[in-house]
C-alpha cells in the first residue's frame, strides 16, 4: 500500500512481523518514515522481511521469554508507537482443550501483549513522549465461534487489558486501541478458507458479503497509530464488513 500519513522519524515496534499483518504493518510504517523494529521468532521470515524493506531493523524472539523480552526490547528502545500484532490460534473443541493450548495461547495472545506493553510504555514515560500503541484483536472477542474457546477467550482479554491500559495510560498521553478484523486474506486465511462451502457459511454473516484484505486491516491501524486519532482510546475498531451487526 502507499503510506497516506506520515510517521517521518518517529520510532515503532511491531511483533508478529515475520508473516501477514504484522509484517504489512512493519513495512507501510518504514515507507511512511518511521524508524521500525520488526519481532519474530522465525529468523527466515526477518530475513525476508529486510530483503523487502532493507531500512527494518529486526528483533528474533519468542514472546514466552519474558526475561529475553525484556532485555531485548529494553534495548532496542525507546519506541513511540507499538502495534501488539503476535498471535497464535490453537483451535479445539472446548471438551478437548489442553493445557499446553491453553498455557501457550495465554502467553502470546495476553501475556506478551502485556509484557511489550509494559516495557515500551515505561521507555514513553521516562523519556516524557506521548505515544500509541494498537492491539490486534479479533472479531472473535465479541462473539462465540466454535473450535475457538481460547483464541475467542484471549482476544475478550485482551480487549479488557487495551481499556484498562487506556485508562491508566492517558494522564502520560498514551493512546491505547485495538482492531479487531473479521477473516483476513493473508496467506493462512486464504488457505484456511479456501473451501467455499467453509467460507459460506461466514460471508453469508457478513453484510459487506466478504472477507478483509490485509491493507485494510493495516490502514486502521496506521490511523489509529497517527494524530488524526488524536482524541481516540480505550476503543476497538471492529474491521469486520458488520458481521457483528447480524
Amino acid at each position: 500500500m502507499e503510506p497516506h500519513l506520515s510517521f517521518q522519524g518517529r520510532r515503532a515496534l511491531v511483533t508478529g512481523a515475520g508473516k501477514g499483518i504484522g509484517r504489512a504493518v512493519a513495512v507501510a510504517l518504514s515507507r511512511a518514515g518511521a524508524r521500525v523494529t520488526a519481532l519474530s521468532r522465525t529468523a527466515a521470515d526477518l530475513e525476508s522481511l529486510t530483503r523487502e524493506c532493507p531500512g527494518i531493523e529486526i528483533l528474533c524472539l519468542d514472546l514466552a521469554d519474558w526475561e529475553a523480552v525484556e532485555a531485548a526490547v529494553g534495548a532496542a528502545g525507546p519506541f513511540e508507537l507499538l502495534v501488539n500484532n503476535a498471535a497464535v490460534a490453537e483451535l479445539q473443541p472446548f471438551l478437548e482443550v489442553t493445557r499446553s493450548a491453553l498455557q501457550r495461547s495465554l502467553d502470546v495472545n495476553f501475556g506478551a501483549a502485556l509484557h511489550v506493553s509494559q516495557i515500551v510504555a515505561r521507555q514513553m514515560i521516562a523519556q516524557g513522549v506521548p505515544g500509541a500503541i494498537v492491539n490486534v484483536s479479533s472479531q472473535a472477542s465479541k462473539r462465540a465461534l466454535r473450535d475457538h474457546a481460547v483464541y475467542c477467550s484471549t482476544k475478550s482479554a485482551l480487549d479488557m487489558l487495551s481499556k484498562v491500559m487506556a485508562m491508566e495510560l492517558g494522564p502520560h498521553k498514551i493512546r491505547v486501541n485495538t482492531v479487531n478484523p473479521t477473516v483476513v486474506m493473508t496467506d493462512m486465511g486464504r488457505m484456511n478458507w479456501s473451501d467455499p462451502q467453509k467460507s459460506a457459511a461466514m460471508i453469508n454473516r457478513i453484510p459487506l458479503g466478504k472477507f478483509a484484505e490485509v491493507d485494510d486491516v493495516v490502514n486502521s491501524i496506521l490511523f489509529l497509530l497517527s494524530d488524526k486519532s488524536a482524541m481516540t482510546t480505550g476503543s476497538s475498531l471492529m474491521i469486520d464488513g458488520g458481521f457483528l451487526v447480524s
